[in-house]
């Protein structure tokens, strides 16, 4: 692992989940990780987007919780499989990250009409495509267009899901349930032990899936250990 910058702490701001709340982030960047140093900062609840490697400060709140999902025998819900059904026509294609005009297009369609965001490929780029550490991206197709990609690291123990997009006219088929499901079965298939989520907040209703995924750990910040939920 390379360095780039010591810790830091930003500075407050709107938390972008949380309307009443501010948010600050303790944070380092760093390049050539390898997948060991990478399930380090994974447990102990740190994310990350090209370089930038991030955790939660807030100064007056301590709700977004670091979720992982154990893989290794996962048998999804009735309403998950459901999503399984409707999606059995998508085809799931996984490589290296590779940028490419039409995953950008499907960037920008997500970050509009979803968040009302305007992007461009610069801040694509440098966010999903410098590869600080081992990095895969998950493609979705159907009927031969592409309607979803998905980012993601893997550890030596854990596939874990940076950033998820989808083309909003597909909406009804539940994608980021049903990519959550493939990657699950993925990581499963490279022998691995984890999933990550990332962080889950139980008052923003746009998270609510993953609390879905069960059985689940949470990271307790304090102790940096994790708990099992089952119901």
């Amino acid at each position: 692992m390379i360095i780039l910058s010591k810790t830091m702490l930003s500075n407050e701001e709107q938390c972008p989940y949380l309307e009443d709340k501010n948010a600050a982030f303790t944070y380092f960047f760093a390049r050539d990780l390898s997948k060991n140093e990478l399930e380090h900062y994974l447990s102990r609840g740190w994310r990350k987007f090209g370089m930038y490697y991030f955790r939660p400060r807030c100064p007056d709140c301590n709700r977004c919780e670091p979720i992982r999902v154990p893989v290794q025998g996962f048998k999804p819900s009735k309403s998950q499989r459901r999503v399984i059904n409707r999606g059995s026509s998508i085809e799931m294609r996984i490589s290296d990250l590779n940028f490419s005009d039409e995953i950008y297009e499907v960037y920008a369609d997500h970050s509009k009409k979803r968040f009302g965001k305007d992007t461009s490929i610069e801040e694509f780029h440098s966010t999903f495509f410098i590869e600080s550490c081992p990095s895969l991206q998950s493609e979705y197709y159907l009927n031969g267009k592409l309607i979803a990609a998905g980012f993601l690291d893997y550890s030596s123990s854990a596939l874990s899901s940076v950033y998820f997009v989808y083309n909003c006219d597909y909406s009804d088929l539940n994608l980021g349930t049903f990519s959550a499901l493939k990657e699950i079965e993925l990581a499963e298939s490279m022998g691995l032990k984890y999933y990550y989520l990332g962080y889950y907040i139980k008052e923003n209703r746009s998270m609510s899936y993953k609390n879905r995924f069960r059985p689940h750990e949470i990271m307790n910040w304090n102790t940096c250990t994790w708990s099992l939920k089952t119901t």
